[in-house]
Formats: C-alpha cells, sequence, structure tokens
C-alpha cells in the first residue's frame, strides 16, 4: 500500500529552563487509506504531533512528507488535510447544509457543485433530514456529524481527528466509533485520530502508535499492541494487565521458559528474540487467567474479592508472594459460582500466554 504521510525524526522543543521536548525523533509511515492512530496520555506528543501534520506547529528538526511532497514549506491553508477538533466550531447562525457548504465557498466551487457535494455529504453522515436545521437545534452526536461532513466536503487526502468524541456521552461515543471507521471506509480517506481513550483506539484503528513522554513506544495494528506489548509501558496502558515477577530459564527465539514464584515453570512469549536469562516481568491479561482449586494452580493465594460486572466476574486474589492478581471470567448462566472471598485458589494460565518484559 502507498505511503501517505512520511514523518522521520521529527522533533519538537520549546524552549525553556530546562527546554521541553514535546516529540522526540518520532518516526512513522502511515499508509494511504490508512486509520491511524495516536494513542497516549496527556501530555504525551500526541496532539503536537497532529498540530504539524495540520501546519498548526513547526518541527524543530526533522522532515514530513505527504504522497512525496514536503509539507513543512506549504503553510496549514495549503496542506491537503482538514480538521476536525474536540469543540466541533459549528457555526450556530446557519444550517447543516449551509455549515457543510461553508469550506467549500471559501474555496469558490460553484454553486452547483457545491450542492452536490453537500447533498452527498449530508447523505454519508445520515443528515439528508435535517439540512435545514441550525447546529443549535441538533444534538451533540449530530453536530460531530456535521463538523465530520464538513472536513470531508473538499475531499482533503488526510483527515486530522484531536479527540473529536471526548464530549459525547458513553453510549452516543460507542456508536461514533463504528460511523468513524464506516466513514474512513467508504470514503477512502487516510483518517488520523488522536486520543487517550484504549477502547476507541482498539475498536477503530487499522494500527496504532502508542506514545508517552513524547517518544512512540510501539507501533502495530491493536492485536499486536494488545496482545504483544514491547514493554511494560504498553501494557499497563493498553487495558488491564497482571504484572508477576519471573525469571528466564531459558530461551530460544521468541520463546523463553519462566519460573515463577511459585517455582513452577511454564512457556512464555519473549517480547524480543534473543534476550538472555535473569529476572524479568510477565505480563498476563485478566481474562487469559483462570483461578480453581490450589492445588491445579501455577500459583496459590487467597481470593480478597469478588466483583460481578454483569457480563463478566472479576477476581481479585492476593498471591503468596504479595503480588496481586485479577482474573476476569465471563458470566455464563450456567455457571455456578464456585468461589467466595476468603478462600484459598489456584490462578493458572496456559502456556504462551505470558508476555516477557524486561525492566
Amino acid at each position: 500500500m502507498a505511503t501517505a504521510i512520511s514523518i522521520r525524526n521529527l522533533r519538537k522543543v520549546y524552549p525553556g529552563q530546562p527546554p521541553v521536548v514535546a516529540l522526540a525523533d518520532a518516526s512513522i509511515d502511515i499508509s494511504d487509506n490508512e486509520f491511524f492512530t495516536l494513542l497516549g496520555p496527556s501530555g504525551c506528543g500526541k496532539t503536537t504531533l497532529l498540530r504539524m501534520i495540520a501546519g498548526f506547529e513547526h518541527p524543530t528538526a526533522g522532515t514530513l512528507t505527504m504522497h512525496g511532497e514536503n509539507l513543512l514549506n506549504l503553510p496549514p491553508y495549503k496542506r491537503p488535510v482538514n480538521t476536525v477538533f474536540q469543540s466541533y466550531a459549528l457555526f450556530p447562525h446557519l444550517t447543516v447544509a449551509q455549515n457543510i457548504g461553508f469550506g467549500l465557498e471559501m474555496l469558490g466551487k460553484p454553486k452547483a457543485e457545491i450542492r452536490k457535494t453537500v447533498d452527498e455529504m449530508m447523505a454519508l453522515v445520515k443528515m439528508t433530514e435535517m439540512a435545514d436545521r441550525q447546529t443549535g437545534q441538533i444534538s451533540g452526536g449530530q453536530q460531530q456529524r456535521v463538523a465530520l461532513a464538513r472536513a470531508l466536503a473538499p475531499k482533503p487526502r488526510v483527515l486530522l481527528l484531536d479527540e473529536p468524541l471526548s464530549a459525547l456521552d458513553f453510549k452516543l461515543r460507542k456508536d461514533m466509533q463504528l460511523e468513524l471507521k464506516r466513514l474512513q471506509t467508504e470514503t477512502g480517506i487516510t483518517f488520523v485520530f488522536v486520543t487517550h481513550d484504549q477502547e476507541e483506539a482498539l475498536t477503530m484503528s487499522d494500527r496504532i502508535a502508542v506514545m508517552s513522554a513524547g517518544e512512540i513506544r510501539q507501533i502495530g495494528n491493536p492485536r499486536q499492541i494488545y496482545d504483544q506489548p514491547a514493554e511494560r509501558f504498553v501494557a499497563d496502558f493498553i487495558g488491564d494487565t497482571n504484572f508477576l515477577p519471573a525469571e528466564v530459564t531459558d530461551i530460544s527465539g521468541d520463546t523463553a521458559t519462566v519460573r515463577l514464584s511459585s517455582g513452577k515453570q511454564i512457556a512464555a512469549r519473549a517480547a524480543k528474540s534473543g534476550e538472555g536469562k535473569g529476572k524479568v516481568t510477565l505480563a498476563i491479561r485478566p481474562e487469559h487467567a483462570s483461578i480453581g482449586p490450589e492445588a491445579d494452580g501455577l500459583l496459590g493465594g487467597a481470593l480478597r474479592e469478588v466483583v460481578y460486572f454483569g457480563t463478566d466476574t472479576h477476581y481479585h486474589v492476593a498471591l503468596d508472594d504479595g503480588t496481586g492478581f485479577v482474573v476476569r471470567q465471563q458470566n455464563r448462566p450456567d455457571a455456578p459460582a464456585t468461589f467466595s472471598a476468603g478462600d484459598r485458589v489456584g490462578v493458572h494460565f496456559g502456556p504462551g500466554i505470558g508476555q516477557v518484559l524486561r525492566d
């Protein structure tokens, strides 16, 4: 697939005592027609990177090209990108249709072309029946659709989205995640999406760049990021993770044999092939483990809490080595409750489930 955006050693440093490194030597290739997400906590540099693609920030060093063209020489209004911000910035005195067509009018497009494009965009975001309403008369979710349609109307090569779902309520946000992915697929436009919400990133993205403290820590598809975190930060930031002390006793390629605190050994995945023996951290997702009788487990401990969540139940276990461990098991109508708080239990997970992480 062709590369839409190529970023090489992009760096942003704000002057001060000491200087603030907002982005440290970021290098990414974003493919044409890809839904690419920049994910990380506040202050990690994701919005700074997005603003540099848009042209609202200028890098201290590095290169930024789009389809082979140097973007750094172009002002924002000449870049083939559009941005959807956290605040939709709609014009309250204009109708839905007028808001969508506003950018096209500023570009001097013929009236017939504007009407045609506005009709297409309203159909795309399912707002045709709202065409003559003012934006103050529609809901937050509908306003978000109008903002998207307005940004898509000029047919940009890349659409930048800066946490556009953060103001929506939970259910509407879930619905709009699916809508955004549908829009990206139907339009074939490259989407670059910024969020701190791991679920949003996993739900919508073709690939994700996980960021922290101005650095890109890992790039991969959602399954790679979730199941094969490259380091502890990624494993901890994406979803829920248990961290166990362990020791690598043997390693071959990307498979390691680890000894747990109980003395029992099991095969695990190594984040990087060729690493040697020694003390490590083993990452286990709660849904990848189970509890049972103490004698059957790899690790033993006391069940401290049982928390019912409707779809699943979380079992909080205090392991004998002092480590806390959470097991998440899906609830089924035919599965009776087996363990209660205070019981001695065993924790089990299969070979190859754990991920070896070097501290």
